[in-house]
């Protein structure tokens, strides 16, 4: 599954990582991290980003690049949860990051095609009073929406709330352009460096999966989730995993469309080779809580068929986001780090905006700036409602990982491999084992993830072993792709681990 952003680019070449030591490590080669590399590096600061895998390997390189004020629901919630100077607050920290971003692209010629963005209703009662409501929670945040009765679309609606001139791009255009910035003003990127612990608060050293270790001032956490368990933020966040599809399609809707109620569908245009691509998005799920990850796709598709006959599709992909407990973002020091340690993550799939404002507000910290709307947004109180969120996180944790505990337990390890492209879970003893047959290569892991201990879930769309608890991922060898988890899956042959 590549999306249509990543698919034939060659991977951004690594720097190497020279001497032991710099001023600020950034752990993350998505926007944030690059964005947050790149203000440091402009104020003189030595700085080294640490990317795992490839530049925009992860959530970056897999959004459906909206930049957008208008985000689905956002405000409705935000609303019900927050007082009206916080709901503000964000309205600003987006409209900053927007417009730093959009700034950036034109002075870099990095294409931008301006679009209105619609949340719309879905036609029935409940997605119009939901489209409704988003409409007075976004004109109570002061952004200048409009009701629009009837969209140029072909798919039953009852209109929707429109927000002229924003924003959509592709996000590799937009991350090669901040590598050569980041660059440019001396800072170094490497990737293929997995960082597993930070120690040492009051100098940090960053530990590397090889054995490397770099001492610092400050390290930055963009990594999606925070890769350090302090803070908890693992138990604050609930991770959704959400599907994309691209389709040659020239009549492309020229709006970025989003639902108001479920099943999710995202709607918007980009430029193809071809022409004009249409991507169609949505039917997400919280990470490895679902019986089949294609069934997701395959719904996106059955739906593109029937509102756009004729579309022939190119790419699909999916990508994973974080949703903190109260729907504002989590940005600023971790907990009990001395102000050596920053974070930022909870974007609930809205990273362009807030991936941005995220950067300049941790680099002001660094700096010791002020932002008006960051101090509001970092001295949030949330109403009783959003308080008892992690308890309804945290029971969902609890009964999901009680599931395939009980699941693995009732099966043995596979007698033969099971078929090409899929995955189970059995026990050899007391452990449970993943045991998977992709591009004709069979292979047996500990099926417990490394984070804490969930019991794993084969993803039959992308191919992976994904942890129900907290989200974590790994390749069906068991490499980590994403999430807290920062060490690899051990291997399992029939009599026990493998050398």
């Amino acid at each position: 599954m590549t999306s249509l952003w990543l698919d034939g680019r060659e991977p951004i070449r690594s720097d190497s990582l020279e001497g032991d030591s710099c001023d600020d490590v950034v752990v993350g080669a998505g926007l944030t991290g690059l964005m947050t590399a790149l203000l440091l590096s402009r104020s003189g600061r030595g700085v080294v980003v640490l990317e795992a895998r490839e530049v925009g390997a992860v959530t970056t390189g897999n959004t459906t690049g909206k930049l957008s004020l208008l985000q689905g629901t956002k405000y409705t919630r935000l609303t019900s949860r927050h007082p009206e100077s916080l709901v503000r607050a964000y309205v600003e920290a987006n409209l900053e990051g927007q417009q730093w971003l959009l700034r950036y692209c034109e002075e870099h010629d990095v294409p931008v095609q301006r679009r209105p963005a619609v949340t719309y209703a879905p036609d029935d009662a409940q997605g119009l009073k939901a489209a409704r409501d988003e409409h007075e929670a976004a004109t109570a945040a002061g952004l200048g929406v409009r009701w629009a009765d009837d969209l140029d679309v072909p798919f039953p609606h009852r209109g929707g709330t429109v927000l002229e001139d924003q924003a959509q791009l592709d996000p590799m255009d937009l991350l090669e352009a901040l590598v050569e910035s980041v660059r440019a003003e001396g800072g170094r990127i490497v990737t293929g460096a997995r960082v597993q612990h930070v120690s040492r608060l009051r100098s940090p050293t960053v530990r590397l999966e090889d054995g490397r270790s770099i001492r610092c001032e400050h390290v930055i956490l963009a990594t999606g989730t925070p890769i350090l368990d302090r803070g908890l933020y693992f138990a604050k966040l609930e991770p959704g995993r959400s599907y994309a599809l691209a389709y040659d399609y020239p009549d492309a809707p020229e709006l970025m469309m989003l639902s108001a109620s479920g099943p999710t569908r995202s709607v918007r245009d980009a430029p193809a080779t071809s022409g004009r691509a249409l991507l169609i998005g949505g039917d997400g799920h919280v990470v490895g809580r679902t019986r089949s990850e294609r069934a997701h796709l395959n719904r996106l598709r059955d739906w593109t068929a029937e509102y756009f006959p004729g579309a022939v599709e190119t790419h699909h992909w999916s990508a994973q986001d974080y949703t903190s407990h109260d729907g504002v973002p989590y940005v600023g020091g971790m907990p009990r780090s001395l102000g050596k340690v920053y974070v930022a993550t909870g974007y609930a799939k809205w990273g362009l905006t807030n991936g941005v404002a995220a950067a300049l507000d941790i680099t002001a910290q660094i700096l010791d700036g002020r932002l008006r709307w960051a101090d509001r947004m970092h001295h949030r109180v949330t109403r009783p409602r959003s308080a008892l969120e992690p308890v309804r996180m945290n029971a969902g944790v609890a009964v999901s990982g009680l599931q395939h505990v009980l699941d693995a337990a009732l099966r043995g390890r596979p007698e033969t491999p099971p078929k090409e492209g899929t995955g189970e879970v059995g026990r050899s003893g007391v452990v449970p084992v993943g045991v998977s047959t992709v591009n004709g290569r069979t292979c047996a892991v500990q099926a417990l993830c490394t984070h804490l201990g969930g019991v794993l879930a084969w993803n039959d769309a992308e191919k992976s072993w994904d942890c129900p608890l907290h989200g974590s991922r790994f390749s069906p060898t068991g490499e980590v792709l994403e999430g807290p988890a920062t060490r690899a899956l051990p291997r399992r042959g029939p009599d026990g681990p493998t050398p």
